[in-house]
């Protein structure tokens, strides 16, 4: 049996480089970076060195990146100190933003009175900036705007640099979770001014369990986690070394291959695509995600013309043939609530097909999506 992996959205390879860097600082560098001895001297400074590398990359100062466990503690950072230590009375979204957005805004709103809007969208998932700007003028209010960069369900990118300048314009913070754009895209924070950022080091071929936060200088925010003064007194808690390590390898890596693999990864989406529209015409894909100018060269959201009594057994075939890929379908069950973002886009009609993320990496092949393809044919056929 073949095994491919086209989850990359979910979860990355990781590079051999960044697992050696990583089983190294497990061996040779176990002092903790707070304690002044050369054991922890050592780490401090393997620490520090991996901020000033993202930093320089970011065209950011080393004290506005701030290491986490990942992308979703570092949003829950920002947007509840952002409550809390700047006094934000009103946070605007979307409906398709990730869970660790929603579900934060969603208990600030319950647990400190803020006020959410949630800016309309287009039938293909996009900010309406025409209603953001509108509900940024709507009261005198301090505000703060939260839209990620690439959506991580259909791929869509938002014009970030235009949804800065409307924040910034508009007296209001711009935040924006860029897991799945840090690592694909360059950055320069001098170029657009967001306010904070957010990412994730498994989402570019690096370990699990650590990220970090952009965080502007001068901010305001105040501690999210007590204890102790590590991380410029944001996050309390002795640093994982080998974690951020591995981290800064893996984003070294990213971006000193950039442009071959972006070339490389798009063409396979380019080809994915092609193969898709010959073999299954009736398939549709959801949100800009097969068009390679309005989304990420990272992923493709398909959705399949196949009856709606046998779509709970797609995945199942799928993964019988060796294929990892992401459902991306609305409520098939009565425990399945499905995906969030497709049922703000997608019609009751096509909701009750089912739909499929796949999502590429330096490490598929055209020989994969062959495989895939015929899959997926055979599945559609039967």
């Amino acid at each position: 049996m073949e095994k491919v992996y086209l989850d990359n959205a979910a979860t990355t390879q990781v590079r051999e480089n960044v697992i050696v860097k990583m089983q190294d600082a497990l061996a040779n560098f176990y002092g903790n970076p707070s304690s002044t001895h050369s054991f922890g001297r050592s780490a401090k400074t393997g620490v520090e060195s991996a901020r000033k590398t993202i930093a320089k990359y970011m065209n950011a100062h080393p004290a506005e990146i701030i290491f986490t466990s990942g992308g979703t503690e570092a949003d829950n950072m920002i947007l509840r100190c952002a409550v809390r230590d700047l006094k934000v009375e009103t946070i605007i979204t979307s409906k398709i933003e990730h869970h660790a957005v929603l579900h934060t805004v969603e208990d600030l709103a319950s647990e400190k009175g803020t006020k959410v809007l949630y800016v309309n969208l287009d039938e293909f998932g996009n900010p309406d900036l025409e209603n953001l700007e509108t509900l940024l003028q709507q009261d005198d209010s301090k505000k703060l705007v939260s839209l990620m960069h690439v959506n991580n369900e259909i791929g869509n990118k938002i014009d970030i640099a235009k949804v800065c300048e409307l924040c910034h314009v508009n007296g209001a913070l711009f935040h924006s979770d860029t897991v799945q754009s840090i690592g694909h895209y360059s950055w320069d924070v001098k170029e657009v001014p967001v306010d904070f950022l957010t990412a994730a080091a498994h989402k570019f071929h690096g370990p699990k369990g650590v990220g970090f936060a952009y965080i502007k200088k001068n901010s305001g925010l105040k501690p999210f986690i007590s204890g102790g003064s590590q991380e410029r007194g944001h996050r309390a808690g002795t640093e994982s070394f080998h974690n951020i390590v591995g981290l800064e390898m893996a984003f070294v890596e990213a971006y000193d291959n950039l442009e071959a693999e972006t070339a490389y990864v798009t063409e396979l989406k380019s080809y994915f695509i092609d193969r898709i529209k010959e073999e299954i015409p009736e398939a549709k894909f959801n949100g800009h995600s097969g068009d390679l100018d309005k989304s990420t060269f990272t992923l493709v959201n398909v959705c399949l013309p196949i009856d709606p009594q046998k779509a709970l057994m797609l995945l199942f075939h799928l993964d019988m043939k060796g294929i990892a890929c992401s459902k991306g379908s609305a409520c098939q069950s009565g425990s399945d609530l499905g995906s969030h973002v497709l049922t703000e886009i997608l019609s009751a009609e096509e909701l009750k097909k089912p739909s499929v993320r796949f999502s590429f990496s330096k490490y598929n092949t055209k020989e994969e999506l062959d495989y895939t393809v015929q899959a997926l044919k055979e599945f559609v056929e039967k």
